[in-house]
């Protein structure tokens, strides 16, 4: 993560060229470069581990342990200069997700949870006690694609009943709710290497994450 950072940190606020990918999402030089990087330490480290990453997809799939990546969640955060995003590692052990990071290199926040605990930067964190909607600090990434995936109607009446509704999102979001301060965070649609490395540090921080209906993430 560290290592992978600094390729990132070299190319934030560059202008650098923005390629699309087949389904239309932003990519960068960072994304591919940060995750070459990480790859090729992983499989000289863990030569029998395998690896699934957003930019360059699955190495060895039938591995019981399993290194799930994304380089820059949040890249079109990362394309506007603005700090939302993240680096995300996961490792999975038989499917099961043992322990994750979100690293922001630019912030220098390295966190990262196993499941029982949270760490920022080497120091426990914790999700806040909230008991009531009307206290509570709602966040999303992208208000557009809940109308496009799921029901806005829902949606609406939950931003409704919260104090404070913000689109702050991508894993920076889990960011801020592990570590207090926000309560909510909702995205509608999310791929394996945006989630897995959530699932041990919102745990890890005493929180709940499911999929968008309340279900466990991995069924």
């Amino acid at each position: 993560a560290d290592e992978s950072g600094k390729i990132i940190k070299h190319y934030w606020r560059t202008g650098i060229t923005v390629e699309s990918k087949p389904d239309q999402s932003p990519v960068t030089i960072a994304d591919k470069k940060a995750e070459e990087f990480m790859r090729e330490m992983i499989m000289k480290k863990f030569p029998n581990h395998g690896i699934l990453g957003e930019e360059f997809g699955e190495y060895n799939p039938n591995a019981g342990y399993k290194w799930v990546l994304d380089p820059i969640d949040g890249t079109k955060s990362f394309i506007c200069g603005t700090v939302t995003f993240g680096t995300l590692i996961a490792l999975l052990k038989n499917g099961e997700p043992i322990l994750g990071v979100i690293n922001q290199p630019i912030l220098n926040e390295f966190l990262y949870g196993d499941n029982h605990t949270t760490e920022l930067n080497g120091k426990q964190v914790h999700v806040r006690e909230c008991n009531n909607l009307s206290d509570a600090v709602l966040l999303t990434t992208d208000q557009p694609n809940i109308e496009k995936f799921r029901s806005i109607k829902n949606f609406d009446s939950l931003v409704h009943k919260v104090k404070l509704y913000r689109q702050w999102g991508d894993c920076y979001g889990y960011y801020l709710v592990a570590t207090g301060y926000a309560d909510i965070m909702i995205d509608p649609i999310m791929n394996p290497w945006d989630f897995m490395a959530l699932i041990p540090i919102i745990r890890g921080a005493g929180g709940t994450i499911t999929d968008y209906y309340g279900n466990d993430p991995l069924k």
